[in-house]
């Protein structure tokens, strides 16, 4: 086994200390071979269900060691939130928004946890955005606030990868926010997580660029969900990143980016030309 991979299964098993503490589920979905499952991750061993995550899922009694498998994105988005300046220290000398300010990223711009973020042709300003993503558990619409936990299944880390220029330059975000590759997601599903008491970390290759502790969003989960709610009704599986806090800054081909989160663990992930 490579070194890399080593730090990789070191990296998926970080969240497992806090995860006990607060008994934790953890989902992953992986492939080995040509199948693709889903299973429930404990150190580094991976208890295989049959059937979806949002569903009648049950145990099939198979193994399967962490080192044996490729961990994809966690769960298979029908649709991609996130929400834009939600932290005040990412507002810069911008005006708080009186609502979570929503917009789309394509499922296609999803990547896994060691994938590769691909710099896109023409592509100068490419930054990092370090995030809680929120996964949906059961069809949620016009739910309230208090009702919108009762909808979540869990959350995970995400990298809500954004080109600055074209974010600036363009009408529309599409390509800025949504290019292949600009959604990394994963590397699991905590579940039962008490995640405002969590703080995110994003390094770049090892050095500490962005750190807050969740429970400083501006509009918290339970907000976020509601609000969505009312206009697009979210299904299961559906994922909502929910803003990333502090300066951003350009990566470069070469670059390492690790997006972590306490009880979830670490989403790493690799920037090529």
């Amino acid at each position: 086994m490579t070194t890399t991979r080593r730090s990789f299964l070191g990296a998926v098993a970080a969240g497992l200390a806090a995860a006990q503490a607060q008994q934790i589920t953890r989902y992953v979905r992986f492939r080995q071979g040509s199948a693709i499952r889903y299973g429930l991750l404990e150190g580094e061993t991976i208890r295989e269900l049959r059937g979806g995550l949002f569903d009648q899922r049950v145990e099939t009694g198979a193994r399967r060691k962490l080192s044996d498998v490729k961990l994809l994105w966690p769960c298979e988005p029908p649709k991609v939130l996130a929400v834009g300046l939600n932290y005040k220290s990412h507002l810069g000398d911008r005006p708080a928004p009186k609502q979570p300010e929503l917009f789309w990223k394509a499922p296609s711009a999803l990547v896994e946890p060691e994938g590769n973020i691909v710099i896109p042709q023409g592509a100068k300003n490419v930054h990092y955005e370090g995030e809680l993503v929120v996964v949906m558990g059961r069809r949620a619409k016009n739910v309230t606030v208090a009702e919108a936990p009762n909808y979540i299944f869990g959350v995970t880390c995400g990298n809500d990868v954004s080109e600055r220029d074209w974010q600036r330059g363009d009408l529309q975000w599409w390509r800025a926010k949504a290019c292949d590759t600009f959604a990394p997601l994963g590397p699991v599903i905590a579940a039962g997580l008490d995640y405002p008491k969590s703080r995110l970390t994003l390094r770049l290759n090892g050095q500490v660029k962005q750190s807050q502790m969740i429970s400083d969003l501006l509009f918290d989960v339970p907000t976020i969900v509601s609000f969505a709610s009312r206009h697009v009704t979210l299904e299961p599986g559906d994922v909502i990143y929910t803003g990333t806090p502090g300066a951003t800054s350009a990566m470069k081909p070469g670059d390492a980016v690790e997006v972590e989160i306490d009880g979830i663990g670490i989403l790493r992930n690799k920037v090529v030309g």
